[in-house]
């Protein structure tokens, strides 16, 4: 998917801007049209820079999920003791320091004293607060249960950051130990081999062509390290150009699911975001096909959010939500039977619990047991790396002795 910027108004006539992610311009248009709001341009994230985006991080200013965490818990507070949104939000405002999310609670509470709804004027800051926060909200507002709707959002939001939190820390410590053997290898190669090769050429040895390999690499890097340098950081760059494209990201979340233990972890975190997500969309009385929408755009995973739009094409259908899940290939045999039960008793919210549940407990548990999991694996590459610089550069050094004993 590709992130559009858009300018809209809604049905007051006031202006909307925000950013979106989904397949085309078309389907953003959509997604206004279905919360009342007129698009008036839809352009590519990348289409324009906004300079104001790109040095918030530099002057401090930027927005992280913990104040949407807070805020959601102080506003279930502040709406369960019947505080009107405006004064909540004008207390809420005395304690926030300057930046995105304090710029963006000001606009709604100038919003709110205009007399728009709070999930309105939410979705004219779609940079702060995601589609699924806002579908909920206006659910809760509708039924006048806002104080639950924030409970619900508060509860979401802290596992959701739980579960990355573990996906995170299962992938730091095979990349720093990649990172680690990578400058290791670097610094064999361009400072410490080149000695040998003196060695090697002062005694003129017959070298094998494995000794020869290394060396030839070895001269190559230690004499044109800045061409390597640069040729380096020009792929970098571009394999990051590559994966910032929807066909990239695709790629690279599908190829990240099938890495050797971390993959299950990143799959089994991922699925657990979608089910608590789903469990709370049910709960809040969002349909079912609009909630698949929403939670495939927040789920953090393009080929895990094709599977999830799969399963919405199916219950568009009218087939069971046990039958898509088992059609998208995602869900191991005991969670599936877990939804066909949810599909038989109606209570597909519970079933859906118990599967994020399951979920975050194998999550934890892997990367509690991560070190021991992974740590066999990096034996092995490091003993190949190893045994390749062994035989290169130490064998030969067996012929320099013979030579120097005649």
């Amino acid at each position: 998917m590709a992130r559009y910027d858009f300018r809209g108004r809604d049905r007051r006539g006031g202006l909307i801007r925000g950013v979106r992610e989904a397949e085309s311009a078309e389907a953003v248009a959509a997604e206004l049209m279905a919360v009342d709001i007129v698009p008036v341009e839809i352009t590519p994230e990348h289409a324009r820079t906004d300079w104001s985006r790109l040095l918030a991080p530099l002057r401090g200013r930027r927005f992280t999920t913990d104040q949407l965490i807070l805020f959601s818990r102080q506003m279930h507070g502040l709406t369960r003791a019947g505080v009107p949104l405006s004064r909540g939000l004008e207390s809420l405002l005395e304690s926030l320091r300057p930046g995105p999310f304090r710029d963006a609670l000001v606009e709604i509470r100038a919003a709110l004293e205009e007399g728009r709804d709070l999930a309105g004027a939410m979705a004219r800051r779609a940079d702060v607060f995601p589609p699924l926060y806002v579908s909920i909200i206006r659910v809760g507002e509708q039924l006048g249960k806002l104080d639950e709707a924030f409970s619900r959002l508060h509860i979401y939001l802290s596992r959701d950051k739980t579960t990355r939190q573990q996906i995170v820390t299962a992938l730091r410590y095979p990349t720093i130990v990649i990172i680690a053997m990578a400058i290791a290898v670097w610094i064999i190669t361009v400072k410490v081999i080149p000695i040998f090769a003196h060695v090697y050429a002062r005694f003129h040895a017959r070298l094998p062509w494995a000794t020869r390999l290394i060396l030839a690499v070895s001269g190559f890097a230690a004499r044109y390290w800045l061409v390597v340098t640069l040729a380096t950081v020009v792929a970098a760059l571009v394999t990051r150009a590559y994966l910032r494209t929807p066909r990239g990201r695709y790629v690279w979340d599908r190829t990240k699911l099938r890495l050797p233990v971390v993959g299950g972890i990143t799959l089994r975190g991922s699925l657990a975001r979608f089910a608590r997500a789903f469990a709370m969309s049910y709960r809040a009385g969002l349909p079912i096909v609009q909630a698949l929408a929403l939670i495939a755009r927040g789920v953090g995973n393009e080929f895990v959010a094709e599977r999830i739009l799969a399963m919405r094409v199916g219950i568009e259908r009218g087939e069971s939500i046990s039958r898509t899940a088992r059609a998208v290939g995602l869900f191991t045999p005991v969670v599936l039977q877990m939804l066909r039960v949810g599909d038989e008793t109606g209570a597909i919210d519970d079933m859906m619990d118990e599967v994020a549940t399951f979920y975050e407990e194998e999550v934890a548990y892997e990367v509690r047991n991560l070190s021991t999991l992974i740590e066999p694996l990096l034996v092995v590459v490091l003993g190949v790396m190893v045994l390749i610089l062994a035989l290169g550069v130490f064998l030969p050094m067996w012929d320099l002795i013979q030579v120097v004993q005649h």
